[in-house]
């Protein structure tokens, strides 16, 4: 174990840090080509100085103990200053994401009863002053760029230059810290409730299991306003004494990962994928003799990574493509990156022990904003890749085999709703008792409360825990095989002409895929010269696919494979509503959109079986 540092609330994380890591960097952004660090004491000043803004705003609308203050703003300093601000004022926070609708700012602002409303931007400003006539808890709206200020709407570096002072308020474990709305696949937003005890224990748990040093240094993207970004590196980096640089946008990653040159990475499947294909691709273009050096050294990364021992010729190959290829890929990650932190979704294995068998250390984990989020986890020492790990110090995993559609045990394994016992299970969601009642449980012992993740998965001999998948995702086939859709559309999705793929089958006889299709990539490999629809109808195109979907969809059972599809050239995204905030694909969205599309399918299979049954 690292270390048994423990703390209690954020605002112990907050004094700890400031006081044993003041000159160190901290935040690093650019600016005019450059990157600027923050160090912790100056970050510290900042937040003092927030602390003391909000605290003396004037009316009643200055912040005070068990009020709520929302934030509409991307990853920046300004929102970590925010965040321990609010923490040091006994208050909760409730974050927001920029790309989000309108109407969810205002149902969430309302909802939470949010008294300040915090915005990075001038647009979003403009948005949401409408809110004073709707959110009748409102009371001020801040800007973080520099507006005309009024007796409720003000410029945050005004604020800063007032100099108010506040003192940290001394907070409680069960005190409210954060309320995170998960926008779900379906209907109205869901305040998760976390307390300070329930963010604080995942942050200490972190400090047991990872040897994270002060000089560690992450790139971060993934949004804060999610709970994986803000707990698993915001706050644990930050109690840390590491370093985190802002990346300026998803599309600059790879050029700002060669810049920070980052120790850590943490990210979703989805980022992980799309590395793995544009190396797969750089790969496949190099000499054959080159291609079989790689797929040897992989292979004796992985005898090694197992715990066997190399052959002299394995030494050598592994050595050799170490220095001729995967030193290079290493280098687009910036030359320093020694672990790479998933979740969010599951990773596909083939992606995992490819950036394994490179020499960047794969740790998944599982979790959900309910859950803090971090409830499993492989670490050093620990760590069976395919799995999402061991239950993190403090928690437990229970399998109920009774809720998984008539699942049976098998191999020896039980599998079924995975269900969170410890200290970073949430209070509950923000008004919603019927939904606390469905989602709560006693635990074993009849004293703990456990949390029915809605997720189902196993447990193996040594407490490792797999999931397989998502109890409202599975369905039923017309044959009463039941069919979880999620790990094929992973697996689908790691061809380099697929950009994004929803398999469908419910109550149907097979199932089908409707494919966003890599328009570029298939272009390019196939030669067609059309666009559009007519692209999309080429039957060089459409082989193409079929052969990706048979290729990639090889090692599911047969009643899982993908009968038929659609391409279309239109990705899923949360600008169109097929994504949530957190890449969860919408189902629900897509199948209104696109469902006489897939109906279309069903009836081509039907045809095309008549003349043999007419025959028959």
């Amino acid at each position: 174990m690292a270390n048994s540092t423990r703390f209690e609330t954020m605002n112990d994380i907050f004094r700890s840090s400031i006081e044993k890591f003041g000159n160190r960097d901290l935040f690093g952004t650019k600016k005019d080509g450059a990157w600027h660090w923050t160090k912790y004491e100056e970050f510290g000043g900042m937040v003092d100085a927030f602390r003391g803004a909000l605290s003396g705003l004037p009316g009643d609308g200055g912040v005070k103990r068990g009020d709520i203050v929302a934030i509409i703003s991307d990853n920046r300093v300004e929102w970590a200053v925010t965040a321990y601000a609010t923490f040091g004022l006994g208050a909760a926070l409730v974050p927001m994401y920029e790309a989000m609708l309108d109407k969810d700012w205002e149902f969430i602002a309302k909802d939470c009863g949010a008294k300040i409303l915090v915005v990075a931007k001038k647009d979003i400003l403009e948005k949401t002053k409408k809110f004073f006539d709707s959110v009748p808890t409102l009371k001020h709206i801040i800007c973080l760029e520099d507006v005309e200020d009024t007796d409720k709407i003000h410029s945050y570096s005004k604020l800063l230059k007032a100099g108010k002072k506040a003192e940290i308020v001394d907070t409680k474990k069960e005190d409210t810290a954060c309320l995170i709305y998960t926008s779900g696949t379906t209907g109205s937003p869901k305040g998760v409730v976390l307390s300070n005890g329930n963010i604080a224990s995942n942050v200490s748990a972190v400090h047991e299991i990872f040897d994270m040093k002060d000089d560690d240094r992450s790139l971060s993207f993934l949004p804060w306003a999610h709970s994986f970004g803000q707990t698993c590196e915001l706050h644990a980096l930050f109690s840390n004494g590491a370093s985190i640089g802002i990346c300026e946008s998803v599309n600059k990653i790879i050029d700002n990962l060669a810049e920070v040159q980052p120790t850590l990475l943490f990210s979703v499947p989805r980022i992980f994928n799309r590395l793995y294909g544009a190396v797969q691709k750089q790969i496949s273009e190099r000499p054959g003799l080159v291609q079989a050096m790689v797929r040897s050294a992989l292979a004796a990364a992985k005898k090694q990574r197992e715990g066997g021992t190399l052959s002299f010729g394995e030494g050598i190959i592994l050595g050799l493509a170490n220095r001729i290829v995967f030193s290079k890929v290493r280098a687009r990650f910036g030359g320093r990156l020694k672990y790479a932190f998933s979740g969010g979704a599951a990773i596909s294995r083939d992606v995992a022990e490819f950036i394994d068998g490179i020499g960047v250390m794969v740790y998944e984990g599982y979790g959900l904003t309910e859950t803090s989020p971090i409830s499993t986890a492989n670490w050093p020492g620990s760590r069976k890749i395919g799995s999402v790990g061991k239950a993190i110090p403090g928690v437990k995993i229970e399998i109920d085999p009774t809720q998984t559609g008539g699942k049976k045990p098998e191999a020896g394994r039980v599998e079924g709703e995975i269900i969170v016992h410890g200290p970073n299970v949430m209070q509950g969601y923000h008004n919603r008792k019927e939904e606390n009642d469905a989602v709560f449980t006693k635990g074993p012992s009849g004293a703990e409360r456990g949390f029915r993740t809605g997720d189902m998965g196993y447990l193996d001999k040594d407490g490792y825990l797999y999931i397989t998948g998502r109890i409202k995702e599975q369905y039923k086939l017309e044959n009463g095989k039941y069919v979880v859709p999620t790990p094929l559309e992973e697996e689908l999705k790691l061809s380099p002409y697929i950009a994004n793929v929803m398999v469908y089958g419910d109550n149907k006889p097979h199932n089908v895929a409707l494919v966003v299709a890599n328009v570029d990539a298939v272009k390019k490999q196939t030669g067609a010269g059309a666009s559009g629809d007519e692209l999309l109808k080429d039957p060089k195109v459409v082989d193409l696919i079929k052969g990706e979907i048979a290729k990639y969809g090889e090692k599911f059972k047969g009643f899982e494979s993908v009968q038929d599809f659609a391409l279309i050239d239109k990705d899923f995204t949360t600008e169109n509503g097929m994504l949530t905030p957190s890449l969860k694909l919408k189902r629900r969205a897509v199948l209104e959109k696109y469902g006489p599309m897939i109906d279309e399918l069903y009836k081509k299979k039907k045809a095309e079986k008549k003349p043999a049954s007419a025959s028959a």
